[in-house]
């Protein structure tokens, strides 16, 4: 079991369920991403981490540079609490917020909104009281369409350079907006794990497609304004995105705590620096072990791919029946049997920092010391 006789060990004294974060894992996973990027800053996903001082350790380290935020009233608490530099990944209509945005210039300075359409730029423009001016990066649509069918997820409208370039040039007319920047994630290079040749030609040809694309973006757009940002990439993808010298930086989040989502990557392998601990509190058969809790389930498709792992002990799976639960959760395999009533099971999560949300705290694991780190939920913040 490895690290997890040490964890164990470490936590006895804690009630489960809990997580943990394996600090030296956690560092060896930033460096890898450094090595991966090449040179080019790596901007922190904080939806990934959902843990401030974890961010900020990420941050004070050499190749990363500011942070990607998913809501705008957490880029505007991230920014109200030391981060310099944050773009938020995705459209709001946080009316709200808008407006805080906009009475406040020096958030304005460090905070850049996405939008996709003129629709939500006027939005934008409604919603913005204030007289702070409002920076801008375009969502650009980073899919491959191939043989009729789109392979991606489903972002933005935004997909040929003229299209870009003429929501770019209605930003820039604007003297409530300064253009700043264009973003590509191209979900079906980042988020594919290696699992057949089909999925790796696929990445192959949508790599050079985007290549192609995103150049041809980026000099439409350069035409309108001069740009700061051009962000694209994630964990799964940083070999691919850096390596295009129109891109100034890309980002990842996942990685620094290895889930179970990057286990079949063929360019890299993070260490599982995250894991949850439950208590078996039934033994209904033989075989059998039931677990208090551990219900947490990734988003994404309704599959297989986004339920917990048992890690430890070894030989254990979830029941195809039952799966991960709100309250139990049943786990079988022969070492089911030399459990008892109070042991321990570990578990590790299918994505990353939405797990965060089950708990106030992290328990932060440095050689044979335990620290605590409080999460966005121990906080106090919710974000959505």
């Amino acid at each position: 079991m490895g690290n997890f006789d040490r964890y164990a060990r470490l936590t006895a004294r804690l009630d489960a369920p809990y997580a943990v974060i394996d600090l030296a894992a956690f560092r060896h996973n930033a460096d890898d991403l450094v090595r991966r990027a090449a040179g080019t800053p790596i901007r922190i996903a904080s939806k990934s981490v959902r843990c401030r001082a974890l961010i900020t350790a990420a941050l004070e380290r050499p190749g990363f540079h500011g942070v990607m935020s998913y809501a705008l009233p957490e880029a505007l608490w991230l920014a109200r609490n030391g981060v310099d530099d944050i773009l938020l990944g995705y459209p709001t209509t946080h009316r709200a917020a808008l407006r805080e945005l906009s009475e406040d210039p020096e958030a304005a300075s460090r905070i850049t909104l996405m939008i996709d359409s003129p629709e939500h730029l006027g939005y934008v423009r409604a919603a913005a009281t204030g007289a702070a001016r409002i920076q801008i990066c375009l969502d650009v649509d980073a899919s491959l369409r191939i043989f009729g069918q789109h392979l991606g997820v489903r972002r933005s409208p935004l997909r040929t350079p003229s299209d870009v370039a003429a929501l770019a040039r209605t930003v820039a007319a604007d003297d409530a907006f300064e253009l700043t920047g264009v973003m590509f994630y191209e979900a079906q290079i980042a988020g594919l794990p290696d699992t057949s040749p089909a999925v790796r030609w696929v990445k192959r040809r949508s790599a050079a497609e985007l290549a192609d694309r995103r150049g041809a973006v980026v000099d439409a757009v350069k035409q309108v304004a001069p740009l700061r940002i051009v962000n694209s990439g994630g964990t799964g993808s940083l070999e691919i995105s850096s390596a295009d010298p129109v891109v100034t930086e890309v980002t990842a989040g996942s990685g620094l705590y290895g889930p179970t989502l990057f286990d079949k990557y063929d360019v890299f392998q993070p260490e599982h620096a995250m894991a949850y601990a439950l208590d078996v509190v039934r033994r209904p058969a033989p075989r059998i072990a039931t677990l208090f809790g551990g219900g947490y389930v990734a988003s994404g498709p309704a599959k297989k791919s986004r339920l917990p792992l048992p890690a430890a002990p070894s030989g254990l799976k979830l029941l195809g029946t039952e799966g991960a639960g709100e309250v139990q959760t049943p786990v079988q395999g022969q070492s089911a049997d030399r459990l008892h009533i109070g042991d321990r099971v570990w578990m590790r999560y299918a994505k990353a920092g939405e797990m965060l949300e089950r708990f106030d705290v992290l328990y932060a694991i440095e050689g044979e010391d335990v620290s605590e780190l409080k999460t966005y939920r121990g906080e106090g913040k919710n974000f959505g």
